[in-house]
């Protein structure tokens, strides 16, 4: 199967077949996770392991997240025996904060920038597939997102982006979750629908998309998933 022939199958197999079809195609690329410990990111870190034990689960250590987080992040780690590389910015939060102000508050897109668009593009050039748990139904932003996307990062490096669970709804998500008895954060029993720094992540309101709670309703994205430039492959 072709490179053009297996983008344009993808949207007709499901995530398992789907992931058997990349192997095939490539069976000895370098490939890694974006995680945040989510729990899209679990599903598509539980189907990557039984492939790929050791794929680097690429985290973005911005300094700013939920302590029940780390602590989940750290748990999972030392039980699945996680390849976890923590990706992080050159800067510590608080030299961020004497040099700028509090960013998240004052201008998001920029902390957002500095502290997960420009390290993972630079972690991501060690690559040449890249795994997210990224769906549809998530945002607006992410409507027409494709399970197979090339992506070009600004080092002109192009990428394979793969979203196995693009078409997959919220209710699929946890029932999946509970069938393969799998971890996950405690903020969703909290009420908690997308799960991100702790300072810019709220609870959405009733009936609005699980991504509504980030920064305040500012923005839908960090931006890491439109830095990037999609190519025609």
């Amino acid at each position: 199967m072709t490179d053009a022939q297996l983008t344009e199958t993808s949207e007709a197999l499901n995530a398992e077949d789907l992931l058997e079809a990349i192997f095939e195609r490539f069976p000895s690329v370098p490939a890694c996770l974006t995680c945040s410990f989510q729990a899209e990111d679990m599903i598509v870190l539980s189907l990557l392991r039984q492939s790929l034990p050791r794929v680097p689960v690429l985290f973005l250590e911005t300094g700013y997240h939920f302590t029940d987080t780390y602590r989940f992040r750290d748990q999972v780690a030392r039980d699945w025996k996680l390849n976890l590389v923590n990706v992080g910015p050159h800067t510590t939060v608080p030299q961020q904060e004497a040099e700028f102000g509090i960013l998240h508050q004052l201008d998001p897109a920029k902390c957002c920038q500095i502290r997960k668009v420009e390290p993972l593009m630079k972690s991501l050039e060690l690559f040449d597939l890249w795994f997210t748990g990224l769906r549809r139904e998530q945002s607006p932003t992410r409507r027409n997102l494709k399970k197979i996307e090339h992506h070009k990062l600004p080092s002109g490096k192009t990428l394979l982006k793969i979203s196995l669970l693009a078409d997959w709804s919220w209710a699929q998500v946890w029932e999946f979750t509970g069938k393969h008895q799998l971890p996950y954060l405690p903020q969703y029993d909290r009420g908690y629908l997308s799960i991100g720094c702790e300072p810019c992540t709220a609870i959405p309101v009733s009936g609005a998309d699980a991504r509504s709670g980030r920064w305040g309703g500012k923005k839908l994205e960090c931006g890491i998933h439109t830095f990037s430039e999609k190519t025609g492959g």
